[in-house]
């Protein structure tokens, strides 16, 4: 068996790159917001490249599919509490630009992604 080709992804490394930038600003927490948001907010980031990835172990298209839908679901999560690390003042208004400067080019790359699986070009 070959080396996965998952990393090759482009919805792969936005992903790892987003779970990276979170966990860069979430680390400077204090305690509370750590155990509490920080936990979710990285939980769930790091949720959709690990199901980007374990879609495309499956070989099978449908459970692929299956996974990317869960990707998004985590994104949207991430999502979430970002919104809430925002208001309740963990994240600034320039790390919110650049996390959502990630998502942004990510939430449509994962759906293309997703509508080009079982396709012959689904990189």
């Amino acid at each position: 068996m070959g080396r996965p080709d998952f990393e090759k992804l482009e919805v792969y490394k936005l992903a790892e790159n987003l779970a990276n930038e979170i966990w860069e600003i979430v680390i400077f927490w204090d305690y509370f917001s750590k155990n509490t948001i920080g936990k979710q907010v990285v939980r769930a980031a790091d949720s959709i490249g690990a199901n980007i990835a374990e879609g495309r172990g499956r070989y099978n298209f449908q459970d692929n599919k299956r996974f990317i839908k869960i990707a998004r679901g985590s994104l949207n999560e991430t999502i979430h509490w970002m919104r809430l690390a925002y208001k309740r003042k963990l994240l600034t208004g320039e790390q919110v630009n650049i996390l959502k400067s990630i998502i942004d080019e990510l939430s449509p790359k994962l759906n293309a992604y997703l509508n080009s699986i079982g396709n012959q070009t689904n990189s």
